[in-house]
């Protein structure tokens, strides 16, 4: 689940081929036009992306759908779309994701939040029925995502252990294409953390999954972002790499005093890629390894905020994936 944003959208544009097809990328887009010149500029190699519209408000015109609006934008430049359904859309906004779904896959993603959604398993059924109906879709072409969100502390990461068990089972009473669980948990305010040395921060979302043991159970993640969205909130840019090994993520936040962005970028760089947790296959691991590794060896080009994102994202989908292989 990905920010509609250069940083996300470039590391999903230089995805490898087989990476592409094991990637479902769930964009949770602003209004349409922040999304789609992105798309233009980089499309992703992923076969579709989904687009959860719960933050777009319904038009006031009739004759305006955001949903089938962005469904035949996204269909023009080659991407297909599967609709996000949540539990708060309006009657209408459920009968415009149906028909968005019905323009490409005849697909959607049911994404539902339990502790938000339902409190009980009878109360999730009504509240799925009532979606599917809504958007005139069956169960066996929707995939459902349980959405944990934001994993904050160890009590939350057992907390929510045994909430997913809970509504895992009651899944299973229902014939969805899929079952995926996701939760998140990188801090949303990065600026506490110390300067020039690498600091760990759990990665208590995909240890909580990785507890679950459910066969058949897909695994997302909020990326290398929180689930909590600060909006309008400006954090100091430092360079910064967030960077996924096995149960922590490794943050890298260099301060800028004693010379130029590009000359702490490299020296950011460089202690990483001389750091133990830096992959055995060095700069081929991913795209984003490739690239920090290549401003290891020059101090020439620093990147950006987006850059930094971008290079994160990527080695983390790449790291997500090669840890799946191996379960």
């Amino acid at each position: 689940m990905l920010r509609p944003r250069r940083g996300e959208l470039a590391a999903l544009h230089h995805l490898d081929a087989a990476a592409a097809r094991r990637v479902t990328p769930i964009i949770e887009a602003a209004p349409s036009e922040r999304l789609l010149p992105l798309v233009r500029q980089l499309p992703p190699r992923t076969g579709a992306i989904a687009v959860d519209l719960g933050a777009v408000p319904d038009s006031a015109d009739r004759h305006v759908s955001p949903p089938l609006d962005l469904a035949e934008a996204l269909a023009a430049l080659g991407v297909a779309m599967l609709p996000v359904l949540r539990a708060y859309d309006s009657r209408r906004r459920l009968i415009e994701n149906g028909l968005a779904a019905r323009m490409h896959l005849m697909r959607a993603v049911l994404r539902l939040q339990p502790h938000i959604d339902a409190r009980n398993a009878a109360e999730a059924t009504a509240t799925t029925d009532r979606m599917l109906a809504g958007a005139g879709l069956e169960a066996e072409r929707v995939d459902l995502l349980i959405d944990l969100a934001e994993t904050a502390c160890a009590a939350h990461a057992d907390r929510f252990e045994d909430r997913a068990r809970h509504v895992l089972r009651w899944a299973r009473a229902t014939p969805w294409r899929s079952v995926t669980v996701a939760a998140g948990a990188m801090p949303p305010n990065l600026d506490d953390l110390p300067t020039d040395e690498p600091v760990t921060v759990g990665r208590l979302d995909a240890r909580m999954w990785a507890r679950l043991c459910e066969p058949g159970v897909g695994y997302a993640d909020y990326g290398v972002t929180s689930p909590v969205r600060r909006n309008g909130i400006n954090h100091r840019q430092l360079p910064t790499l967030r960077y996924t090994a096995e149960r922590d993520w490794w943050i890298y936040r260099w301060a800028r005093r004693g010379g130029r962005s590009d000359d702490r970028c490299h020296d950011l760089c460089r202690t990483l890629v001389q750091s133990p947790h830096w992959p055995a296959a060095g700069a081929r691991f991913s795209w984003g390894d490739a690239e920090i590794a290549r401003r290891a060896r020059s101090a020439r080009g620093g990147g950006s905020p987006a850059s930094w994102m971008a290079w994160s994202t990527s080695h983390h989908i790449a790291h997500v994936l090669a840890h799946l292989t191996r379960l």
